[in-house]
Formats: C-alpha cells, sequence, structure tokens
C-alpha cells in the first residue's frame, strides 16, 4: 500500500518552495485572484479575530513608489502582481470603541495572523503554478508606505507579495536540518558540527547562484549585529500599537 504522504501534491508544492523574482508579463487571471483571496479568507486566525486586511496595488506610480520604499527592489513594480498585507484592528475598534489595543499582546496576534495568511496565499498561489516572494523590506520605510496606501490608525503594511508566472528556476534554497529545529520534550542549543555543515552546504549555494562568499552564519550576522528598523516602534505607537 502506497503511504499517503509521500504522495501527496501539497508537501511537494511545500518542499520545492522558491522564492521568484522574474516574472513573465501574463497577468494572472481574475478568476484565480478570487481564489487566491479565499485562501486568503480561509487561513487560520486568533480567537477569529480576522485581524488582516490586503491592498492589492495596481496603481503604477503607487507601485513605483513602493519600490523605492523596498530597497528598489524592481519586482515590486514589475510584477504582475503586488499585494500588501495589513495588520487591521480598526473595523475591530469601529465594532469595540473601548479595544484595547495597545498591548504588545495585540500586536503580535496580529503579526500571527498576517504571516498565517500571507504564507497561504502564496502555497496556494504556487499550487497553480504561479510563484512569489516575500517583501519583507517594505518595513524599511514603513510610515511612508503606509502614508502611500491611506491606511488609518490601528493598521500596518506588515509585508508585501509579489506574484506572478516564473520566469525563472532557481535552485533550493537549503533550510536547517531537522535536529536543529525539531526537539523533544525540551530545547537544544545549536550544535556546532551541524552549524559548520550547514555554512558549507549555504556557502557552496550562494557561491554557485550568485558567485559570492556568503554562509549562513555570516548572514545571520550581517541582519542582526546591528540595529534592526529602529524607526519602526515611533510608527507602532502612532498606529496605535506596542505602547505596553
Amino acid at each position: 500500500m502506497t503511504n499517503p504522504v509521500s504522495t501527496s501534491e501539497t508537501l511537494d508544492c511545500i518542499l520545492s518552495h522558491r522564492s521568484i523574482r522574474r516574472f513573465k508579463p501574463e497577468p494572472i487571471d481574475v478568476d484565480i485572484i478570487h481564489k487566491l483571496v479565499d485562501a486568503a479568507r480561509f487561513a487560520s486566525t486568533s480567537n477569529h479575530l480576522q485581524c488582516v486586511s490586503i491592498i492589492r496595488v495596481t496603481d503604477p506610480q503607487l507601485r513605483e513608489q513602493l519600490m523605492t520604499y523596498c530597497s528598489n527592489q524592481e519586482y515590486v513594480k514589475s510584477a504582475p502582481e503586488f499585494w500588501v498585507f495589513c495588520v487591521d484592528f480598526q473595523k475591530h475598534k469601529q465594532i469595540c470603541p473601548q479595544a484595547q489595543l495597545d498591548y504588545i499582546e495585540v500586536l503580535q496576534i496580529g503579526a500571527v495572523d498576517t504571516g498565517i495568511m500571507a504564507q497561504n496565499v502564496l502555497l496556494g498561489a504556487e499550487s497553480l503554478g504561479l510563484g512569489g516572494v516575500f517583501i519583507g523590506s517594505l518595513r524599511n520605510a514603513m510610515a511612508e508606505a503606509g502614508e502611500l496606501l491611506k491606511l488609518p490608525q490601528h493598521t500596518l503594511p506588515m509585508l508585501g507579495l509579489c506574484l506572478g508566472y516564473p520566469d525563472q528556476d532557481p535552485p533550493l534554497k537549503p533550510r536547517l536540518p531537522q535536529d536543529s529545529l525539531f526537539f523533544e520534550n525540551e530545547y537544544r542549543p545549536l550544535d556546532e558540527s551541524i552549524l559548520a555543515q550547514y555554512n558549507a552546504e549555504v556557502a557552496d549555494y550562494y557561491r554557485e547562484r550568485s558567485g559570492i562568499d556568503m554562509d549562513w552564519s555570516r548572514n545571520v550576522i550581517k541582519s542582526l549585529a546591528r540595529p534592526v528598523r529602529p524607526q519602526v516602534l515611533d510608527y507602532l505607537h502612532k498606529q496605535g500599537f506596542a505602547k505596553k
């Protein structure tokens, strides 16, 4: 009898994920867009709060401006679709004016729900032959992006998503082995020998893909050994979040 896990199309899709940054000019059919919005709508959500909204950006001038906010990543402008996923407690404030939205936990709920919804959309897109890439650099200019998209208080632009039909076939990026992230009963620190082997694997990937000298440890240091978007906190407070 065939093991159903070994033949799952869903798992095959998940395990073949690559970020796509070059797209064919072919537009995405409106019926597919509606299906992807439904994939978003039916994502898991904490306490049924459904505290995420999506802004589909079709105006070329807005796309151009957003590209400048996103480290000038050209595909923000050129991808057939660019969606911005927003934490959205504005609708909840309308329903419940006394809602206490300034607690850190509210922001955590919104951030978790946003990530779940965005991943649902990308996985659904990939299952239909599309590709995409998340744009976290949207938070480089979070306040400016929020103003551009006319976001009211109690909302936040958390990440973007480029979607389209792939015009490239990049290799899979190596991931940490299971023993480094999946534990039983208690946490285990990172094993140095496993880390060394993984660094070598990632270095080979970057060398073959981009001709650059980089491994995972150096990427972590590059990303985290400095202030990480310190300007975000003021915007969170302005929007009514993370005050206590």
